[in-house]
């Protein structure tokens, strides 16, 4: 991939990976651990009725993703009076992975920062095994340090779905830290961390 521009328009010659910015995403989201348990089974329904009925957010969080019932079905569900419908399962599970996300946004920021320190990222180029050879660029595996309000803006940016501030950011760090070759690491195969 001769010219720079090209890896903007990352399907011209055919090679595959997403935008670092859904990388970033993805990589927080590996960070959100929480209840293994299936919301189909009685325990991860029970552990998950627990936890968003503990406050004010969680309530908040199972209206924004539409569970409207009364508050004696939320009684009823856990004591095995009532069986909520699939949809209400998938509600309730995706009202607890969005109380879960919002409720670690201060520690994943902590966690990534690293007292100052940040994360070291590894990024792994876009995959160029279906580009003709002629059109391939050499390019490696890359490992930067990404250090203290770049995270905060990820992190914000994650819990609030704004893919357009996530690929911003993944500009920002990729022109601070790679050098005139940045351009060929704003569609990647992946990238990772450890924090």
């Amino acid at each position: 991939m001769a010219s720079g521009s090209r890896w903007r328009r990352l399907g011209t010659f055919r090679a595959r990976g997403v935008h670092g910015g859904v990388a970033l995403a993805e990589g927080i989201d590996r960070m959100v651990t929480g209840i293994e348990s299936p919301v189909t089974s009685e325990r991860g329904l029970a552990a998950r009725l627990r936890y968003l009925t503990a406050s004010d957010a969680g309530y908040e969080a199972m209206d924004r993703a539409g569970v409207h019932v009364r508050p004696r079905t939320l009684i009823a569900w856990p004591a095995e009076e009532q069986t909520p419908s699939k949809a209400n399962l998938a509600r309730l599970d995706a009202a607890y992975w969005d109380l879960r996300r919002r409720n670690v946004v201060a520690d994943l920021k902590r966690r990534l920062d690293n007292r100052g320190r940040g994360t070291r990222i590894e990024i792994d180029p876009a995959d160029q095994s279906r580009v003709d050879r002629r059109h391939q660029r050499d390019l490696e595996t890359r490992s930067v340090n990404v250090r203290g309000a770049v995270w905060d803006r990820a992190v914000d940016a994650w819990i609030a779905e704004d893919m357009g501030e996530l690929e911003a950011v993944w500009d920002d760090i990729i022109q601070s830290t790679l050098g005139t070759d940045w351009d060929a690491y704003t569609y990647v195969s992946s990238i990772g961390w450890s924090a």
